[in-house]
């Protein structure tokens, strides 16, 4: 086979990560050669069955250094970044990697001439008093300068087998007496399945979606922090007690917990103040057609994909259970 009669090479930062691997699974799927650029590809082999032989190639680079993105987008056609950090770490800052990084990834796919996909997050905006949506939401302006035509696609919190969201809390369950009610558990959240996103994302590379668009991603159920927390005690058949916890004892907790070197916080004080807005698909997107729904993809059921992952939770291998909140 020459080169011109190559399926198209699609090269994806953050492949080896929760949603890259999803993602780097729907591309392979339809045939497209994938190029997943990540820090460490030494780690990143577990992708090469997802796809057949030499369909899937491995680079390294990292978001903060420019040679190396260039490098990673090098003859390809279509660009994808799942690059994303939920806290910062040592130079890993989310200045770094979610808005010079995606500076980056979008000049060079400019400077191929490939097409560009971008994850950010419902919620991201410069202005935000969140660190974390502050750099979202610069970087989404930056790529519309660089690359006016690139797809910017926003989930609300994605859940899948590897999620740090429900596996976080479900892990707390089995040993803590109660679990934490940030805010007393009332922001809004609309969970939506991984695979849901990575098929946005493979229809995004087939060409299917709106160029210029940004696409908000949520699942077909809006539910408070409260629920999503009963949700994940039925489905492991605990009971605990659900403990209101005010936002700013909250976000001290946070502050002193993110100063211990070495450890992933359970949580930051930049992740309460996320929490002091609900995560939601706006109207406007739903008005505009800028949803999975708009792209013809039925979201998943929270309550049909979550014992598929949370078994391992359950107290001596039951497989049914009642969750009780307080």
């Amino acid at each position: 086979m020459t080169l011109s009669n190559l399926p198209p090479l699609v090269t994806v930062f953050g492949g080896s990560g929760f949603v890259g691997r999803h993602v780097v699974r729907a591309l392979a799927k339809r045939g497209y050669r994938i190029r997943v650029a990540v820090r460490r590809p030494d780690l990143a082999g577990f992708l090469q069955p997802l796809g057949n032989v030499g369909q899937i190639s491995f680079v390294q680079a990292n978001l903060r250094y420019r040679n190396s993105v260039d490098r990673a987008v090098e003859g390809a056609s279509h660009v994808v970044n799942c690059v994303g950090i939920l806290f910062e770490s040592g130079r890993n800052s989310f200045d770094a990697v979610q808005d010079f990084g995606a500076r980056a990834v979008a000049e060079a796919a400019r400077a191929q001439g490939a097409r560009l996909t971008h994850i950010s997050a419902i919620g991201a905006d410069a202005n935000s008093q969140s660190i974390y949506a502050a750099s979202k939401g610069k970087a989404e302006n930056a790529i519309r300068q660089i690359l006016p035509d690139a797809i910017i696609l926003r989930p609300s919190i994605v859940f899948g087998p590897e999620d740090g969201f429900f596996n976080k809390f479900a892990a707390m369950a089995r040993i803590a007496p109660a679990l934490p009610l940030v805010g007393g558990g009332k922001t809004k959240f609309q969970p939506v399945y991984v695979e849901d996103v990575a098929e946005a994302v493979a229809r995004s590379v087939d060409g299917k979606l709106l160029a210029g668009k940004t696409y908000e991603l949520g699942g077909r159920e809006v539910v408070s922090f409260r629920e999503c927390l009963e949700i994940m005690l039925r489905v492991v058949g605990r009971e605990k007690v659900l403990l209101p916890l005010p936002f700013s004892l909250a976000s001290l907790i946070g502050s002193v917990a993110s100063l211990v070197p070495f450890v992933t916080p359970p949580l930051t004080s930049d992740q309460v103040t996320l929490l002091k807005k609900d995560n939601v698909v706006s109207q406007a997107a739903i008005a505009e057609g800028l949803t999975l729904e708009g792209m013809g993809i039925t979201p998943s059921l929270m309550e049909s994909i979550l014992p598929s992952y949370l078994v391992q939770y359950r107290p001596h291998g039951q497989f049914t259970g009642t969750g009780k909140a307080a």
